[in-house]
């Protein structure tokens, strides 16, 4: 296990009994290096939207336990937060919730000629995910061609 997926998944351990307390959800936790910084991320969420309110309220027991435990080498800064509208689809609980919704797919590589990909997904399993397009047409992606899946949004 890296550094990274090490402190990702203690950081994970020590939140899921914290989320079935608050009745919240944990979306995700991201242990990534921006510019100079390092930065240890929670995005948590909850039935009709999350507030600054609960951020704060996890935010103060996680960095309490962080000082405590002082398992991260780097400097880092601690942000917990709500996944917000745009957030990738990551984890199997992700992709179900999302069936039959419209799905955004980029992918690392251009295929016919195309990156991305607008369709309501229809199906998914561990190797590929499969949209259906406007015109009716199925389209199935390898799982490791896509660089970015996330929920459709039209504003």
């Amino acid at each position: 296990m890296t550094k990274r997926e090490t402190y990702e998944s203690r950081t994970e351990e020590f939140l899921l009994p914290l989320m079935e307390k608050y009745h919240f959800e944990l979306v995700d936790v991201e242990y990534v290096k921006e510019g100079s910084s390092w930065y240890l991320r929670a995005y948590i969420d909850k039935e009709g939207g999350i507030a600054i309110d609960d951020c704060e309220v996890i935010s103060r027991i996680v960095s309490d336990w962080l000082d405590r435990e002082d398992f991260i080498d780097d400097s880092y800064i601690l942000e917990v937060s709500s996944p917000g509208l745009g957030r990738p689809l990551k984890k199997e609980k992700d992709f179900a919730r999302s069936l039959g919704k419209d799905v955004e797919v980029r992918l690392y590589r251009p295929r016919d000629k195309q990156k991305e990909f607008t369709g309501a997904l229809t199906e998914y399993d561990k190797d590929t995910v499969t949209i259906e397009m406007e015109d009716g047409s199925r389209v199935v992606l390898e799982r490791r061609e896509i660089a970015l899946i996330r929920l459709a949004f039209d504003f």
